[in-house]
């Protein structure tokens, strides 16, 4: 909530005040303040944006982020290095160690496009703690040859990513790794749903099946291995269809009983939506309907109730989605 934010916001301000007093936090409401919300283009809110060195232009977006302590960190490496450069294998074990994720950088040499695009990317996710390394003895001691990012999640690595020159942009890195502050799969709640709003994947693939049926640890294992080979591109979220809470978002699917289970592509820019042709979920199913998906292949589905027997009976012709564009056409 807005209230709360404001609280963090309050937080992050006072304890930065003690640690770095030249940097200074203020809050504007912006209802009658039309040319500020011109000249700065604010669209949603709330808004937190950075002006460094008391210049007006092009102030940096703080954008996602919602606790106290990330506020700080974001600030922080905004004004300093934004990751903890590690030289013995025992610094880099007390950084995965420390909590839930890591990410790691492990390099040849300290000065290429990778690791600017690394460091960029650490700027841009203050939840989690970056190091990087180009100690010879550290890249051995976890069999790293190359340059590569791993991320440790409660001490083990569970991902790779080789680190070429130029060839990764800090957006797929960022994004891939606010993936992992989310399960592989996330059920949908109240609470989840902040969670799965603020990682900046645009795609989102939906399962809708009641978990309390026999075919449901079935169909879930199948979910889950088609969401480890989409990570970082598409957001993979379960929906539990006995959960009465849940109904408002059975509606935006237009998803009924006999329906179910049910998978659906949601994309959050362009609000378009996607039925997976197949009706059983299988692992090549769903691989097939996320892969046509990101190659821009999948027909786009309209929810449309089903033609009435008698549409056509009367001088005005009773339209749903199905047969609108047969007869208008």
């Amino acid at each position: 909530s807005s209230q709360n934010f404001s609280k963090e916001f309050a937080e992050a301000a006072r304890q930065l005040k003690k640690e770095a007093p030249r940097i200074q936090f203020g809050k504007i409401d912006v209802t009658h303040q039309h040319d500020l919300r011109k000249e700065f283009n604010i669209q949603e809110f709330p808004t937190v944006k950075f002006f460094v060195d008391g210049s007006r232009e092009d102030p940096i977006d703080c954008k996602g982020v919602r606790q106290a302590s990330a506020f700080i960190t974001w600030v922080k490496r905004r004004t300093g290095p934004s990751t903890v450069l590690i030289n013995s294998t025992d610094q880099a074990e007390a950084i995965i160690h420390a909590d839930d994720l890591a990410v790691i950088g492990f390099f040849k040499e300290l000065h290429n496009d990778s690791v600017e695009t690394f460091c960029e990317t650490a700027r841009d996710v203050p939840e989690v703690p970056f190091g990087m390394t180009a100690s010879e003895d550290v890249c051995a001691n976890y069999g790293i040859e190359k340059n590569t990012l791993v991320v440790f999640k409660k001490g083990k690595p569970v991902h790779n990513e080789a680190l070429e020159d130029g060839r990764q942009n800090k957006l797929d890195l960022t994004r891939l790794i606010k993936t992992f502050t989310l399960d592989l799969v996330t059920e949908y709640n109240l609470e989840t749903s902040v969670k799965i709003f603020d990682v900046p994947v645009e795609n989102h693939i939906l399962l809708f099946t009641p978990m309390n049926s026999e075919t449901f640890s079935a169909i879930y294992e199948n979910y889950m291995s088609a969401a480890a080979e989409f990570r970082g591109k598409i957001v993979f979220v379960l929906v539990d269809t006995n959960e009465t809470r849940n109904g408002r978002i059975f509606e935006y699917f237009r998803i009924r009983e006999v329906d179910v289970p049910a998978v659906r592509i949601l994309n959050l820019t362009s609000d378009a939506k996607y039925k997976m042709p197949a009706d059983e979920v299988t692992v090549e199913n769903l691989k097939e309907f996320c892969q046509s998906y990101l190659n821009g292949k999948a027909k786009l589905h309209l929810s449309s109730e089903e033609i009435p027997e008698d549409w056509d009976k009367m001088p005005v012709k009773v339209l749903v989605g199905k047969n609108f564009n047969r007869i208008v056409f």
